[in-house]
């Protein structure tokens, strides 16, 4: 038999074109125009119009005006994947490909009481790395992941704030209108990066993720030794930090919060 018969049937490469079309979207770009997805995909004029119009007749998009959403009827697809799957093992594929692609340790921090606990991490295979574990309980007025678990929840901020902000490194927040000040900044960031807050010479950076009802769930992580990790290199990875995050809040069927005006208790006093 030659060998050629022996081979399966070729890919069907229209399915990855498909596949770059609807990467095209995102939580930050819902909608895009036939130009927008032509220049994220790189694909054809007519190759995007004819696959977008079978892609929209199918109800895999769907089209306002001149816009295109991904269609209403994925999410109906889309429900079984994650029914019955706990949070966890959603997230551990993420956290595990950001750990093998940056080399440092990746962590997801939830709020318990005014306090932040690692509930799951991707550890550096480096000898040099950051004590972490999960289940290691930790103040939220200090590191990155603390400061964007206080930016989108302001009624766990405002408890932490009228308490008392205890000095950990010589970098540490103790004054309550300058936490205020970087809680705001970080909002408007959408991330937050923080250099020796809560341990000397370790760098973190942290971006929300949020649910269904666009609550915060809780904070994805990357951190390591500054050594490592200076400022420079961190900046450098805060698009991965935001994908990472994104994919999450996507995978738990999440979406983003509308904008709206800072909650009061994160005002900073002009006094």
């Amino acid at each position: 038999m030659a060998a050629d018969n022996l081979q399966g049937p070729p890919p069907l490469l229209v399915l990855a074109k498909i596949s770059d079309i609807l990467d095209s979207f995102s939580l930050v770009r819902p909608e895009l125009t036939l130009a927008q997805i032509r220049e994220s995909t790189g694909l054809p004029t007519s190759t995007v119009q004819r696959l977008v119009g079978n892609l929209v007749a199918h109800g895999f998009i769907d089209r306002v005006d001149d816009r295109y959403r991904v269609g209403v009827k994925m999410s109906y697809w889309a429900a079984p994947a994650s029914h019955g799957v706990e949070l966890i093992e959603i997230i551990k594929p993420v956290l595990q490909e950001l750990r093998d692609k940056l080399g440092e340790t990746v962590c997801f921090f939830q709020t318990s009481m005014e306090y932040r606990v690692c509930v799951a991490m991707a550890e550096t295979r480096h000898m040099l790395r950051r004590d972490m574990a999960v289940g290691r309980i930790l103040p939220l007025h200090a590191g990155s992941a603390g400061r964007v678990l206080l930016a989108w929840d302001p009624e766990v901020a405002g408890r932490v704030l009228s308490a008392r902000l205890d000095q950990l490194t010589e970098s540490t927040i103790t004054d309550t209108e300058s936490l205020k000040a970087a809680i705001k900044q970080t909002r408007a960031d959408g991330y937050a990066l923080t250099t020796g807050e809560r341990e000397s010479g370790a760098s973190g950076l942290s971006a929300p993720v949020f649910n269904p009802q666009a609550d915060l769930v809780g904070a994805l992580t990357i951190m390591g030794p500054t050594l490592r990790m200076p400022l420079e290199v961190c900046e450098q990875w805060v698009d991965d930090l935001l994908e990472g995050a994104e994919r999450i809040t996507r995978m738990i069927g999440g979406r983003l919060p509308s904008a709206s005006a800072l909650p009061q208790a994160l005002k900073v006093s002009s006094a």
